[in-house]
C-alpha cells in the first residue's frame, strides 16, 4: 500500500531516474573507498567520512589533499570551498524536508545536487517532500553501502587506482546533465543556463574548485534569464 502511494506521488519515472543516479552514486562510491584505501588511509577513514560528510565532490577534494601530504585543515578547507554551492540549494529546498527542526537537521545532511534536481522539479508541498526523502535516503544509503564496499576490496585487491581511468568520474555530470535537460525546453532558462555556464567557464582557470559553480548563479541575475508569467517557451 505504501509502495503504492509512493509510485503515485512520485511517479515511475521518477523512481527509475532515482534509481539510475543512485547506481551512478554507487559506482563513485565504490571508487572513493577503493582509492582512499590503497592510497593508504584505514578502510574506517573512507567510511566515517561519507557518513558525517556525505558529499561527494567534497570528499573526493579532501582526499586528494590527504594524499597529497597536505594537512587536515587543507583537506577540510578544500571540501568547504568545494560544498558552499549547497548553501544556495539549501534555501531553494528549504520548504520539502518538514517544518520540524528534526527534520530539518536530518534534511541538511540529505541535501545533494541530485536531491536538489529531483526536489526543484516537482511541485506541491507533498510532490517535494516525498521526492526529497526517497532521492536523498535512496542516495545516502547507496553511497555509503559502495564506500564500505569500495573500501574492503581496495584492501583486498589494492584499490582501482584511478576513478577517471574508468570514465567514473564522468557518472555525476552525465546523471545531471540528464535531469536538467528538460528544464530547458524554456527559453529563460536556456539564457540563465548559459550565461552561467559561461561565467563559470571564464572563472574556473582563476579560482578555487566549487566558487565558479556559485559564480555562475549569476545567470539568474542577467537580462532575459527569469521566466515571465507561465514561463518563455521557446
Amino acid at each position: 500500500m505504501a509502495m503504492r502511494s509512493l509510485w503515485r506521488t512520485i511517479g515511475r519515472g521518477a523512481l527509475r531516474d532515482i534509481a539510475l543516479v543512485c547506481l551512478a552514486d554507487a559506482l563513485v562510491g565504490a571508487s572513493f573507498g577503493a582509492i582512499a584505501v590503497s592510497g593508504g588511509l584505514p578502510p574506517q577513514a573512507p567510511v566515517a567520512m561519507s557518513l558525517l560528510v556525505f558529499a561527494g565532490g567534497a570528499q573526493f577534494a579532501a582526499l586528494g589533499v590527504v594524499l597529497a601530504g597536505g594537512g587536515p585543515l587543507a583537506a577540510v578547507a578544500s571540501g568547504l570551498v568545494l560544498n558552499a554551492r549547497l548553501l544556495p540549494f539549501g534555501f531553494a529546498v528549504a520548504d520539502a524536508p518538514g517544518g520540524r527542526l528534526a527534520a530539518r537537521l536530518a534534511g541538511a545532511h540529505l541535501i545533494t545536487d541530485e536531491v536538489v534536481a529531483f526536489v526543484l522539479a516537482r511541485h506541491g508541498t507533498r510532490a517535494r517532500r516525498v521526492t526529497f526523502w526517497t532521492c536523498g535516503l535512496a542516495l545516502f544509503a547507496s553511497w555509503n553501502l559502495a564506500v564500505a564496499g569500495g573500501a574492503l576490496a581496495g584492501g583486498a585487491v589494492g584499490g582501482i587506482g584511478d576513478v577517471g581511468a574508468l570514465g567514473l568520474d564522468a557518472a555525476f555530470p552525465a546523471v545531471l546533465l540528464a535531469l536538467a535537460l528538460p528544464a530547458l525546453r524554456e527559453r529563460a532558462t536556456r539564457r540563465a543556463a548559459l550565461y552561467g555556464a559561461a561565467a563559470a567557464l571564464a572563472a574556473t582557470p582563476l579560482l578555487p574548485a566549487g566558487l565558479p559553480v556559485l559564480l555562475s548563479l549569476g545567470g539568474l541575475a542577467l537580462p532575459g534569464a527569469r521566466p515571465a508569467d507561465g514561463g518563455d517557451p521557446a
